[in-house]
């Protein structure tokens, strides 16, 4: 994956042939935006908007209150994998109001990253959910704030996740970080498909 400074603008190839579509799902203040903000190589589409207290009676922010923004439709990213292979990032919003336009952000796309944090790991269970329902395949990252708390063995067993998902530790505001758990998940969907191929 290539590397760029922050906020500069990277044109698009004129020889990149094929789009990957990626979603980052996960609970409200999870770290999506973040995620998409720091590995992206394009200044990132946001639209954030700020916190009021018309929301205080709506979205949940226990263990989050200090946030004062929010998503209210997504977050959009680019990488160039290759000069042909470009992956598209979408950051969906967590709270449970906009989780109507999850179902159009799954259309099209090859995998799921789901950001975690373990102070609010319930809030991680409709984005499973949800991937399983659409038998989309996905890894799910731990974003650490703070010292680690919990093993990663330990969040394995809260989410009741299976041995074949990947699970996988990453700070989403450090852009090697948030790039390994991407890559992670680009494996995850390599690995699959050849498995396909292998029984079919």
């Amino acid at each position: 994956m290539r590397s760029s400074e922050q906020g500069t603008r990277t044109p698009l190839q004129s020889s990149a042939t094929t789009g990957l579509k990626i979603v980052i799902v996960g609970g409200f203040g999870v770290g999506k935006t973040t995620m998409v903000g720091s590995v992206s190589e394009i200044r990132p589409l946001s639209t954030e908007e700020t916190l009021t207290r018309a929301g205080t009676a709506i979205d949940d922010a226990r263990g989050v209150e200090g946030k004062s923004t929010t998503t209210v439709a997504f977050d959009f990213g680019r990488i160039s994998l290759t000069d042909e292979l470009i992956l598209y990032l979408f950051g969906a919003p967590g709270q449970e109001r906009f989780w109507f336009l999850w179902e159009r952000l799954f259309t099209g796309t090859l995998g799921a990253v789901v950001l975690v944090d373990t102070r609010r790991l319930a809030d991680s269970w409709y984005a499973i959910d949800r991937l399983e329902h659409h038998g989309m395949p996905f890894v799910v990252a731990h974003n650490r704030f703070g010292e680690p708390t919990h093993t990663l063995d330990q969040i394995r067993a809260a989410l009741d996740l299976s041995d074949d998902v990947p699970l996988i530790a990453c700070d989403a505001r450090q852009r090697e970080s948030s790039k390994a758990v991407l890559v992670r998940l680009v494996n995850h969907l390599y690995a699959l498909s050849s498995a396909r191929q292998v029984t079919s």
